[in-house]
């Protein structure tokens, strides 16, 4: 009896720890940029509305993250990791409306002077992670929460109104984080999101005006590549002139209609012209000047053409 009770007790230990386990999940950098890139996805398809993205994304979501790492986390789990990106965007994005700081896109850097920096953490001492690591997916976060404006700029979320708060719940670290808090805010958007999951007016002009950006760019590329190829013809073209002005055959004409010249000088010349730099030399003089420097470069002690 008292085995029975045993093991019903390390069976109810062993679920508790499952579970534990499960609702807790230790995110990565790895693991971030992975969550980050599938909601990038869900926004380019029109799936997220008002900041928030409906069921079907979320298991969409679930399902991919699976195939890419092996690890069969929940939606809420991956909607905590959601709520930190957003607080580390508002973060990252206040920063950098600051004249102070600045973001390199190649590294995720955030760089400033240690003064701004002291002045910034004094009142957001959660910028200190961000000081020492980065944000190398800001890119991303951009994209995920806010929308793009006709100077290249991103606002606010609209649920903070535009206002950076003085103090934002705990950052942690990427690579250490451990996520507890609640999501019901996020089921309201979820609500929502699936009322108007079938008509997204708002999602189709900023995908309009994506398609319209492409188009500049095509447009810009397509004008390139046509500079570039008028410029390679007219290049083609001069190199051709050129030879053709310089041709051995326009130097053995003008060799012909010289006068008095012996044959062993016009033989030696038919090698000399062999040589480009002499064929231009040759073409350019004119009268006796002509005659005199082709005997001195056929008959010339070294016997050697004009290179």
């Amino acid at each position: 009896m008292s085995s029975r009770v045993t093991r019903s007790r390390r069976q109810q230990q062993q679920q508790s720890q499952q579970q534990e386990q499960h609702s807790r999940a230790r995110w990565t950098t790895f693991l971030t940029e992975i969550l980050a890139d599938l909601l990038v996805e869900q926004v380019q398809r029109g799936n997220r509305q008002n900041n928030s993205f409906n069921k079907k994304a979320w298991k969409s979501m679930c399902d991919y993250f699976y195939k890419k790492t092996g690890l069969k986390w929940d939606k809420e789990q991956l909607k905590n990791r959601f709520g930190v990106l957003r607080r580390q965007y508002v973060l990252v994005k206040s920063l950098l409306d600051r004249n102070e700081f600045s973001w390199n896109e190649s590294t995720g850097n955030i760089t400033g002077n240690d003064e701004a920096w002291a002045d910034f953490i004094k009142v957001h001492p959660d910028a200190e992670t961000i000081k020492t690591s980065g944000c190398s997916i800001y890119k991303q976060l951009c994209t995920i929460f806010s929308e793009p404006t006709t100077n290249g700029k991103h606002e606010y979320s609209a649920e903070l109104g535009g206002e950076v708060p003085s103090s934002f719940p705990s950052l942690e670290p990427l690579s250490t984080i451990q996520e507890e808090f609640s999501s019901e805010s996020e089921e309201a958007e979820d609500v929502a999101a699936n009322d108007h999951d079938a008509v997204q007016p708002s999602t189709s002009g900023v995908v309009n005006g994506r398609k319209r950006g492409r188009k500049g760019i095509d447009d810009a590329i397509a004008a390139a590549i046509s500079e570039m190829a008028a410029a390679s013809k007219l290049r083609t073209a001069a190199v051709k002139q050129y030879k053709g002005r310089y041709s051995i055959a326009s130097c053995i004409k003008e060799l012909d209609e010289m006068q008095a010249v012996e044959e062993r000088v016009y033989f030696a010349a038919l090698e000399l012209f062999n040589n480009p730099n002499a064929r231009e030399i040759f073409l350019s003089l004119k009268g006796e000047k002509r005659s005199t420097w082709l005997h001195r470069k056929c008959f010339a002690p070294s016997n050697t053409p004009v290179s």
